[in-house]
């Protein structure tokens, strides 16, 4: 294939550019020459017969995005749950149940999206058996680190004497994960339906990190014709010693667009369910400093163990104390890696990212979903809250994503909070913190528009270096190429 016509995302707007595209690979960016203009020049006219020609017209190309941090089975399920994102109590979570048809499967209500850190009012079992008594009732947070359950969801996950049926961390999880079990062929539907509205925003790339051992889900899928974006796949601890039996090391290809992603760990836990670590206790409940919810001494033995096999670290921590103890375990073992989160941070740990070679895998949308959140929480502290501008200052890599479902699967909305700090109208949220566009778009990628590097490339209609915040989040994307083949095309 060759995209004529083309303009690059970073250099001359007046140089259009022909690129050739052969057998996945960026193979020749030449200065654009129409076919007519190769009229009486054979290796020319040659050229142009030998390759798919797509004018671009000058639209803008710049190499494919990826979200850096996605739970597959719990975004693709999204979609098929009760919307509780707009609740702002708990009574009006019951209300909503109460009064509302709702879709049930396999004899359970499952619901998702809520976040109770501000709610007047408490989340007890009471309440949501006074909305629905008759079948199991199943909430997850938004941050997916609590679920709220109703006594019939209680008995049947097993945690039928608990006292508010409300679920935190590690019994959250466990309730995640079997709500994660649904038939294959309906799983994969939903994920393809999913990667199809990912691909017109275009993505080519997820870093899964979904909780269950997912390798054989997705060999399933791309052995079914799945096609649509490259997929590293984590592993999780109660993993690990089947991942390194079986010889499997991050980075390592299972498949064309299958690869072995990094060893995930969760440390803490969130902002919103008050589990994040933090150097201090949260406002009105000062013996709560959150969770730790692995101990230092231990994490470091997981870090040296996953380390020594080859698959890289990626150590979950969202409060300030949880990310300097992470940082710690990786200075103990001396590996590289990466924290997924890392919301919160003290100033001092803010150099140790570059010094220790860790990437910051950071969520700005998380910046605008939780800014009211740090504000109440977090009092003068949410200045170093999702800390981008102080992270690239002190020479920190970003690895930008979502935590989709905890946000949408759509990097230009993470790239409009990172470069705005802005969303729905607000003022921006400590601005001090925006990054530029193309700082945003450098931490998006993994490739670059360049001779033998992967044909994976974005079509775009505008130049995002020339767009505000608002024009970025609602971005066009008239083309995604992935591996030398469109997998998106609106031209």
């Amino acid at each position: 294939m060759k995209l004529t016509n083309a303009r690059i995302v970073g250099d001359d707007a007046s140089a259009l550019v022909d690129v050739t595209l052969t057998e996945g690979r960026i193979s020749a960016i030449e200065p654009h020459r129409h076919a007519a203009d190769a009229a009486g020049d054979t290796a020319a006219e040659r050229d142009f017969a030998d390759h798919e020609s797509v004018d671009l017209d000058g639209r803008w190309i710049m190499p494919g995005l990826w979200d850096q941090h996605v739970h597959s089975s719990m975004w693709a399920q999204q979609s098929q749950r009760i919307d509780l994102s707009h609740t702002t109590s708990a009574t009006e979570v019951a209300v909503t149940l109460a009064t509302s048809v709702l879709p049930q499967s396999e004899g359970i209500i499952v619901g998702q999206g809520f976040r109770d850190a501000l709610w007047p009012d408490q989340p007890t079992r009471a309440l949501l058996d006074s909305a629905v008594s008759d079948i199991a009732v199943v909430l997850v947070s938004g941050d997916l680190h609590s679920c709220w359950l109703n006594s019939l969801a209680l008995e049947r996950f097993g945690f039928y004497d608990h006292p508010t049926g409300f679920l935190r961390e590690e019994e959250a999880f466990a309730v995640g994960s079997a709500l994660s079990r649904v038939e294959p062929e309906v799983l994969d539907e939903w994920i393809h339906n999913g990667a199809r509205e990912a691909a017109s925003r275009g993505v080519v790339g997820i870093v899964d990190l979904e909780m269950t051992w997912e390798f054989e889900n997705w060999q399933r899928r791309m052995l079914h014709g799945f096609d649509l974006f490259r997929v590293r796949v984590g592993v999780y601890p109660r993993f690990l010693e089947r991942a390194i039996s079986e010889g499997l090391a991050t980075g390592q290809r299972l498949a064309p667009l299958l690869e072995v992603g990094p060893f995930k760990i969760i440390t803490d836990g969130s902002l919103n369910t008050r589990t994040a670590y933090c150097v201090e206790s949260y406002p009105g409940e000062a013996e709560n400093r959150g969770v730790l919810n692995i101990p230092t001494d231990e994490l470091v033995e997981w870090i040296r163990t996953a380390s020594d096999a080859g698959l890289s670290p990626a150590v979950h921590a969202i409060g300030d104390d949880a990310n300097t103890l992470a940082l710690d375990a990786f200075e103990a073992v001396g590996c590289r890696g990466r924290i997924e989160h890392a919301q919160l941070l003290s100033a001092t740990d803010l150099p140790r990212f570059a010094a220790l070679g860790i990437g910051a895998s950071v969520q700005p949308e998380h910046a605008m979903d939780d800014r009211d959140v740090a504000d109440a929480l977090w009092p003068g502290r949410n200045d170093r809250t999702i800390a981008l501008r102080a992270l690239l200052d002190a020479g920190a890599e970003l690895l930008m994503g979502s935590d989709a479902p905890v946000a949408p699967l759509d990097p230009w909305a993470a790239i409009a909070s990172a470069v705005s700090r802005s969303r729905d109208g607000r003022e921006p949220w400590h601005p001090e913190q925006c990054i530029t566009v193309a700082e945003a778009l450098q931490a998006s990628v993994q490739s670059s528009i360049a001779v033998g590097e992967v044909a994976d490339i974005v079509v775009t209609r505008k130049n995002p270096l020339d767009c505000s915040g608002d024009e970025l989040r609602s971005m066009r994307v008239d083309a995604t190429i992935l591996d030398g083949r469109f997998t998106h095309n609106e031209l």
